[in-house]
């Protein structure tokens, strides 16, 4: 372990609540400063735990969040277990499949899979001897005064414990923001989007994956669309959005068999027609959600990172990466004010409220463009890709218009 990592001796506690992917990043920043550093947690060790609970859809891990990980000399092993995309695969109703590569020759957005992600993080922070995990710990109530929290433990036991600084990763349904609420001056809203989403598993055929394994594939359909990550099982996870009204006509395994017949033939041999009867009922369709607050601070005691800030829909690709940034910034600001908080988190909250306003907007933009029934309506003439530095947009074009339907910053 770095010389840095050594117990402080002013002993400074940081306490991350929340050990999803960026607050299980967050406690290896602060450990590699030597604070003392308490990871709360609501669940159960995921590494542990027989059922892994919460959202699943896989994330495609990009520049900004790749530079978080190599911060903490975590970026080769996690690419390691990555798989490259270097072009979006249009499926056509007809079934005709078209690449639109991301950017230039060698640049690729990476297909992580959530749950690993999250459980070499926590590794990673566990390594650091500063650094403790506390599992089935749920947040009760927190004081911005002194710091102190209490949390419920199994079986109805409580347990309070204090902090210098109280950093909130705990998601879009932070309970640490809830005590920004009920002060002055703190500007929240939350946005529900009519579309929901659904994930179906893609297996192997013949131990070999499905479909090309370097792309993401995207069936765009109106009003609803179909997306298909790859994994190193060699399975694809399949996400369906589509509008809750719409999820909720389909009842019968029949109806699902017309529905997919209907607007993704392709796909039903690909996934099977039995797997889809069963697995479209496993689980409802799920809701998604935009959160928007300001500031990220309290004092000098407590700071809100990454979904507990800013959660986002996931049509820009760059909800984790941004959650991701979030900790380098603060990384930053840390180096600039000399780790005194009353500076710090006043400047964290400055410097970084417009940007993950800029990236939740930018997600809106394009979760509105991309269901935009306009878009795919008849006429289109060409899809091609334009590159501005490190961003890229892919347009579809009319006679008369463009659509601009995705961007990511590779």
């Amino acid at each position: 372990m770095e010389e840095s990592a050594l117990r402080r001796e002013d002993k400074k506690v940081v306490a991350v609540v929340g050990a999803g992917l960026v607050g299980a990043l967050n406690a290896c920043f602060f450990a590699k400063r030597g604070f003392e550093v308490e990871v709360f947690e609501t669940r159960e060790d995921i590494r542990k735990a027989k059922v892994v609970k919460g959202r699943s859809i896989n994330l495609a891990l990009s520049h900004r969040g790749r530079t978080a990980l190599k911060h903490v000399g975590m970026e080769d092993k996690i690419v390691s277990k990555g798989i490259p995309m270097n072009a979006r695969m249009i499926h056509s109703l007809s079934g005709k499949q078209s690449p639109i590569p991301y950017g230039k020759k060698g640049q690729y957005i990476l297909s992580v899979d959530r749950a690993n992600l999250n459980k070499e993080l926590l590794t990673a922070a566990e390594t650091y001897p500063n650094t403790k995990l506390n599992f089935d710990h749920k947040l009760q109530d927190w004081s911005a005064e002194t710091g102190l929290m209490t949390f419920a433990r199994p079986h109805g036991s409580k347990t309070q414990t204090q902090a210098d600084l109280i950093v909130g990763c705990d998601g879009a349904f932070s309970a640490v923001r809830k005590q920004f609420l009920r002060r002055s001056r703190f500007n929240y809203s939350q946005t529900y989007i009519p579309h929901g989403y659904m994930e179906l598993t893609m297996r192997p055929r013949n131990g070999e994956f499905a479909m090309k394994p370097n792309y993401l594939h995207i069936w765009p359909r109106n009003t609803f669309m179909m997306i298909a990550l790859p994994n190193l099982d060699k399975t694809f996870t399949c996400t369906l959005f589509m509008p809750f009204e719409e999820f909720e006509k389909i009842s019968t395994g029949d109806e699902v068999i017309e529905f997919f017949q209907k607007y993704f033939p392709d796909a039903i041999p690909l996934i099977g027609a039995a797997t889809l009867r069963r697995d479209y009922f496993r689980l409802p369709a799920q809701a998604m959600v935009s959160v928007k607050c300001s500031p990220y601070h309290i004092g000098d005691k407590c700071v809100l990172m990454g979904d507990a800030a800013h959660a986002v829909v996931p049509f820009y690709g760059q909800g984790m990466n941004a959650g991701f940034e979030d900790c380098i910034v603060f990384d930053e600001i840390m180096n600039q004010f000399n780790e005194d908080f009353s500076a710090v988190l006043p400047e964290y909250s400055r410097v970084r409220v417009p940007d993950d306003h800029a990236i939740a907007d930018l997600a809106m933009y394009n979760y509105v463009e991309v269901f935009s029934p306009a878009l795919w309506s008849s006429g289109l003439l060409v899809i091609h890709s334009l590159e501005a530095g490190k961003t890229h947009s892919l347009f579809l074009c009319r006679k008369t218009s463009c659509f601009k339907i995705s961007q990511r910053d590779l």
